[in-house]
């Protein structure tokens, strides 16, 4: 049985905790102790039973009624197992949203029938846009506030497919849904027999899983090295290809040689690894290398480069100024850089451009820009390899900006 990330995201207090608690109740995948504790947290706060509570389970997310952290949850169907990353739908929590969508295959984006689209929404859909999810699952909650009206989902439906085609994301299923009753979350809703289409559960089994491509040349950024005995293991997480004993590799951006020696897992005796594995390897020259270098099959796959394009996603209260340095983080590497043009400042709730030719990109914008690091780093454009065209902007410890590249 394979295994499904899918990230759920939307506007604040639309239901997504709601939605979720639902779906992990219908599905049987909580304990009877855990449905007995929401139960009793509920009636403690005067409320009916909160499935939201199941995510929620701080004691200051119970009180503010947000969710505050990116979440990882699990449940099963007759088909998969799936991971859902419940992403925070407060403004002030964006940036735990976009850390948690980049580890998704697969987003529902979830809609409040009664209020409509948001601005909010509209920007989640442009992160989840600019993060490379092309496929989603609209779900419009609260469908008894309006009194189960097809007409207004009609109207609802036709405003989120115009909105997430005009920034690529093909919307798979529009269901609508009360979370809080159960309505076509995995149950078939009694009370809205003119919908013929998928429940929630149903149309998450239909959404497909990324491609991994096995054929692709090997990619393993160092994430540290380390002494233990005798070996100097070298530790890293496989981003592309595979990786071998007495396979020759190139390391960058130092461009040096050598052939793996070893490779090396806790407890296991392995002789190869491939994409997506945490994985240690030696090397039978003694060659420089530290966390931030890139060793790959074949360097002229990748692109070693001091100049590219992208767009930026501006998380920072703090206006941006392009003539101040900044560092970038870029897979394990770190450099710092500057902004060489801001080309375009967008909108990220209306996409509307709001500057040509800007000198400065401020809270929530999003930047069509030039980047040049103080030295060579390797990176791909984003559709290309996703690992290696993802980066952020830190200042002062704090990640102030997501991006991917665009060009190089």
């Amino acid at each position: 049985m394979d295994t499904l990330k899918f990230v759920i995201v939307g506007h604040v207090d639309h239901g997504k905790s709601t939605l979720i608690g639902r779906l992990l109740y219908d599905t049987g995948s909580i304990s009877p102790d855990k449905i007995e504790e929401i139960k009793k947290t509920s009636s403690d706060l005067g409320r009916e039973t909160e499935f939201a509570y199941l995510l929620d389970h701080l004691e200051e997310e119970r009180q503010q009624g947000i969710t505050i952290d990116t979440t990882q949850v699990f449940f099963k169907s007759d088909k998969r197992e799936y991971v859902i990353i419940d992403a925070p739908g407060h403004v002030e929590f964006v940036k735990n949203m976009i850390t948690g969508a980049s580890q998704a295959e697969g987003a529902l984006l979830i809609v409040d029938a009664e209020e409509g689209i948001k601005e909010q929404t509209r920007r989640h859909a442009y992160i989840l846009s600019m993060l490379g999810l092309k496929n989603a699952v609209v779900v419009f909650n609260k469908m008894d506030l309006v009194g189960f009206d097809k007409q207004k989902f009609d109207m609802l439906k036709k405003n989120a497919q115009e909105m997430m085609k005009s920034i690529n994301i093909e919307v798979s299923s529009c269901i609508p849904v009360s979370a809080k009753r159960g309505d076509n979350i995995v149950n078939i809703s009694k009370d809205m027999a003119w919908y013929q289409g998928p429940t929630v559960l149903e149309a998450l089994d239909r959404l497909e899983k990324r491609v991994v491509k096995h054929d692709r040349s090997l990619v393993l950024p160092v994430q540290d090295v380390y002494k233990i005995d005798s070996k100097r293991i070298i530790a890293g997480r496989i981003e592309s290809g595979a990786v071998r004993t007495g396979q020759e590799v190139r390391i960058l951006p130092e461009g040096g040689a050598t052939k793996i020696k070893s490779v090396e897992k806790f407890l296991e005796k392995r002789v190869s690894a491939s994409v997506g594995e945490s994985i240690g390897i030696t090397t039978q020259d003694s060659v420089f290398l530290d966390r931030g270098s890139i060793i790959c099959e074949d360097d002229k796959s990748l692109y070693l480069t001091q100049t590219f394009k992208a767009n930026v996603f501006w998380l920072a209260r703090d206006e941006f100024d392009k003539d101040k340095k900044i560092t970038m983080r870029c897979a394990t590497q770190e450099v710092l850089c500057s902004v060489e043009r801001i080309k375009k400042r967008i909108d990220s709730s209306t996409l509307r451009v709001i500057e040509n030719d800007a000198n400065v990109l401020k809270n929530l914008e999003v930047g069509e820009v030039v980047i040049k690091t103080k030295r060579p780093i390797v990176v791909m454009e984003f559709s290309e390899m996703p690992e290696m065209g993802r980066f952020v902007f830190v200042r002062d410890d704090n990640v102030c900006a997501g991006g991917i590249v665009t060009g190089v």
